[in-house]
């Protein structure tokens, strides 16, 4: 399948931006430095049979039109990032402007989504239009790049590219629905709290935990040498609701009563946890580390204003020996994992964010490490410009770290699992998802 694009044009916010030029810079938490990256979505449309409301052309108006509009409540995507004289990221207030690029796919849309759920496939990356090419470059980078593709069947897909250091999974996804509700000319449901000075470290920092997430892991299995030998696969895995069902009972100890007790993601994450240290053929004394993304909007005194926009999660974190964790039961993982939730409260957060403010630059070692991130509640489906919900929504590529869960597409009742790992340790991770 081949994908033209059109020129990038530029969106600017219509109206004036509100408080826009009352800043030279728009500030940062320390929750949003340590993860300036691009996160690349594809949000799939398909033709609907019974709304001729919107003709194969107005996707690229409607959407470019709207953007503009919905820009005047999100103002710092039009800025850029630049390092302030204190070394720390901010926004410059200097409205650029959002990329915006219209193309054109010579397929129909079952071409690029058959396998949509495998971030990496070339498909994918045709359908996100991304400003940067080295990453020395990333500071250069427009905060939002948005791309519109037309296929043939009359169905659209929307690629977006966003800077993480704006916006976490909940504040992207709120994103989208106030644009979506921008584009059909309703009012925001949710709008903005831009104001991110409620995240500022403490007047006199102070570290009250440790803090294993920023911990160095020692490389004794040749870890490097097993991603650099192969090359890296993708693949998306369906757990149905009995086999997630079998997975939580044995979460549980195997007790059946014992099994609401244990959340979906709680038994789900842990059996990656030890699936992927096998995958991975971790030595006994390796330590294997999991970082999981926990929202503190509710966990934190006060809990965040409603529509907080930034980065509110913080990694809870477990560690332990490979040996240990494949010898033992699974409900010995999940239960690591619950103890890990518990402890990320109001004071393990303002602990975090201290931390960071006291080592500047820290950002979680990754090193023997598997890092799930859960999108099932995002709610990015339910964005509806006009032609109903999206098909699918989901990453267009995921670095080799993060397994990422999913709602299924078809059964709501399922989730989907995507990671990459080489070849031959997607191999022996398959053969642990079929033993399930």
């Amino acid at each position: 399948m081949k994908v033209t694009r059109s020129e990038p044009v530029l969106v600017h916010s219509a109206g004036d931006a509100v408080a826009a030029a009352a800043e030279e810079f728009y500030f940062l938490s320390n929750l949003d430095q340590n993860v300036a990256g691009l996160m690349k979505t594809v949000h799939v449309f398909r033709p609907s049979a019974d709304d001729e409301s919107h003709g194969d052309d107005d996707a690229a108006t409607l959407m470019r039109d709207s953007l503009s509009r919905v820009l005047a409540h999100y103002y710092p995507f039009e800025g850029w990032l630049a390092v302030r004289d204190d070394g720390r990221l901010a926004v410059r207030n200097d409205r650029r402007g959002v990329p915006f690029v219209e193309a054109v796919a010579d397929g129909e849309l079952p071409e690029a989504t058959d396998d949509v759920a495998a971030p990496g496939a070339e498909v994918l990356s045709d359908l996100v239009y991304a400003d940067v090419e080295k990453k020395e470059e990333a500071l250069e980078a427009p905060l939002l790049t948005v791309q519109v593709t037309r296929f043939r069947c009359g169905g659209f897909v929307l690629g977006l590219a966003m800077n993480h250091c704006l916006a976490d999974g909940q504040s992207a996804a709120e994103f989208l629905q106030s644009w979506a509700e921008t584009a059909r000319g309703a009012p925001l449901s949710t709008p903005p709290h831009l104001d991110r000075t409620v995240q500022r470290a403490r007047p006199a920092p102070a570290i009250g935990f440790p803090h294993d997430e920023f911990a160095e892991i020692e490389d004794v299995s040749g870890l490097a040498g097993v991603f650099g030998g192969e090359p890296c696969v993708y693949r998306s895995f369906t757990f149905d609701a009995g086999r997630l069902a079998r997975l939580k009972r044995a979460a549980s100890d195997g007790d059946a009563t014992a099994g609401a007790a244990c959340s979906t993601f709680v038994a789900l994450t842990a059996f990656v946890w030890v699936a992927r240290t096998l995958a991975l053929r971790m030595r006994p004394d390796q330590k294997s580390k999991l970082l999981f993304a926990v929202d503190v909007r509710r966990r934190v005194d006060p809990p965040l204003p409603p529509g907080f926009w930034g980065n509110a999660v913080v990694f809870a974190c477990c560690i332990s020996a490979a040996g240990d964790l494949l010898q033992g039961p699974l409900s010995a993982a999940a239960r690591s994992i619950r103890d890990a939730i518990g402890r990320t409260d109001d004071a393990f957060v303002r602990s975090a964010v201290d931390y960071i403010e006291l080592n500047r630059g820290a950002r979680p070692s990754l090193t023997g490490t598997t890092l799930v991130t859960s999108w099932n509640r995002l709610g990015f489906r339910t964005a509806d410009f006009g032609w109903g919900e999206a098909a699918w929504s989901g990453p267009a590529e995921l670095p080799r770290e993060v397994v990422m869960f999913l709602r299924g597409a078809r059964d709501r009742d399922s989730m989907v699992l995507l990671l990459g790992l080489p070849l031959s340790c997607m191999q022996a991770f398959q053969e642990m998802v079929d033993l399930q």
